[in-house]
């Protein structure tokens, strides 16, 4: 009888999971070590919930911002003096427990298809033991809730165990006042004034979220900008979006401590300023989930920030031992977890494997509007890392953004000089995750910006834009236009 690879997987979030699907319809016999539910932090405290909130959210931008323009008239009983007062509430508690209803129901069906793969589910901690054996197999140990340990055998070992977050020292969340992005599912009630403290892509889109539904949202930025990390031209149509929706939006003032007082929650500025709130979302980024794990001990590096390092095929420093996910420390998204643990399986079990290209990869941020981005930025063009045109056309040209009332946005595409080959887009709009994808596929596939003005699209519609920009790419030969 012909012997079979054992693949031992720790973490079942995107990395874990996919990876288990792959390696066991390769053949292997795969054991996956959880301790919260398959899915992980992406769809139990992460993407799943928050986009699920931001649903809600996203109504109520809509219904607030467009109904009056578009013609849409309410019938509204709330007493004369009381006007003022909204139409459109929202009920948290009912919100958050939808939210966590249809977290955990998609942790049931992952667990459900990985089981039906073949693979085994493990409830537990897993910790690797000791270095590479003289056969080539490694050592896990998964330590039960109950304290019982159970010691397995692998050809091969997957770790991908996502980080947690990040936390100030003089800022610790109570789950009650000061919350960070995990807790923010238990509230029952809106925050009648939510500060945020960090203005990455957590920070601005639980701000955005909560704005919209009700809450008066002041915005903790220890930068110059809302996403400092995302395409300026978008982030400066967000933070224009939020200050005009009535956001505090507090820029190169850092947060030094968050403190409970009653009721309230008073948050000191690295300047002396204080400024108050009824609770206090600490999103200040998140630490990878590589402690007591006996990773260096078992030869795996790791790099200063605690991730793991990992080659473009997910090895580690260690035989035998891979890594994928937010514990990588490449880029976290979910999407990019999951491709690292296909990979990872691909390359052990001899199978073909296209080794991670970053630059093929697309994100999107989940505020209202939403911005999306694939390939090379304006800061690698700025900063001369490629050689390209751009055009940026914004979406208040476009016929079907007039009839939906959507004022803000934009598309811009990045191509070669000479080939007119696209290397990059970025797509500002409501459902911008979707409009990307027709310039990822561009960019996966060294499309030129010709062949996109060439392709036909529905007229009228938001991706007609994205047709619009390639003629225009394709027609001007040379310079920056925007």
């Amino acid at each position: 009888m012909e012997d079979v690879t054992r693949i031992v997987i720790i973490g079942g979030g995107p990395g874990g999971y996919e990876a288990a699907l792959v390696a066991a319809q390769l053949g292997a016999e795969v054991t996956v070590v959880d301790c919260d539910g398959l899915g992980g932090a992406s769809v139990l405290t992460d993407c799943v919930p928050s986009k699920t909130l931001i649903a809600t959210a996203e109504v109520m931008t809509t219904f607030d911002s467009s109904y009056e323009e578009l013609g849409i008239i309410v019938a509204d009983d709330t007493p004369h003096i009381e006007q003022a007062a909204r139409v459109v509430g929202v009920d948290l508690g009912k919100v958050n427990r939808r939210v966590k209803r249809l977290a955990l129901a998609q942790s049931h069906d992952i667990t459900a298809s990985v089981t039906r793969a073949g693979a085994r589910v493990m409830r537990g901690r897993g910790r690797l033991e000791g270095m590479q054996g003289l056969d080539g197999s490694r050592k896990v140990v998964v330590r039960a809730a109950d304290g019982s340990e159970e010691t397995l055998t692998a050809d091969a070992v997957l770790i991908a165990t996502g980080g947690h977050p990040r936390e100030l020292p003089d800022a610790r969340p109570d789950g009650e006042r000061i919350l960070n992005w995990t807790q923010v599912y238990d509230l029952d009630e809106l925050p009648e004034e939510l500060i945020v403290v960090g203005s990455g892509v957590t920070g601005a889109e639980f701000a955005g979220a909560y704005q919209a539904l009700g809450s008066r949202v002041t915005l903790v930025s220890s930068r110059d900008r809302v996403l400092p990390g995302e395409d300026p031209d978008a982030a400066a149509v967000l933070e224009d979006v939020f200050r005009r929706r009535g956001m505090n939006v507090m820029a190169r003032s850092r947060a030094e401590s968050a403190k409970r007082v009653g009721d309230r929650v008073e948050v000191t500025l690295a300047d002396g300023r204080v400024i108050t709130g009824s609770h206090c979302l600490m999103a200040v980024g998140a630490i990878p989930n590589t402690e007591g794990m006996g990773l260096e001990e078992a030869g795996v590096r790791l790099k200063d920030s605690g991730h793991i390092k990992t080659d473009k095929v997910s090895r580690t420093s260690s035989p035998g031992v891979y890594a994928a996910g937010d514990v990588t420390g490449v880029f976290a998204l979910a999407s990019v977890a999951a491709m690292q643990g296909r990979i990872a399986m691909y390359h052990f079990l001899g199978d073909a494997v296209t080794p991670l290209n970053l630059k093929t990869v697309s994100s999107n941020v989940f505020t209202d509007p939403e911005i999306a981005t694939v390939g090379y930025s304006q800061a690698d063009v700025d900063a001369g890392k490629i050689d390209a045109r751009v055009v940026k056309l914004p979406l208040l040209r476009n016929p079907r953004a007039k009839m939906q009332g959507i004022r803000d946005g934009f598309v811009k595409i990045f191509c070669r000089p000479g080939t007119g080959i696209v290397v990059g887009g970025v797509v500002v709009a409501p459902r911008a995750s979707e409009l990307i994808h027709p310039i990822s596929i561009a960019v996966d596939n060294n499309l030129t910006v010709e062949q996109i003005a060439n392709a036909f699209t529905v007229y009228p519609s938001l991706s007609g834009s994205i047709a619009e920009v390639a003629r225009q790419l394709h027609t001007r030969k040379s310079g920056a236009e925007g």
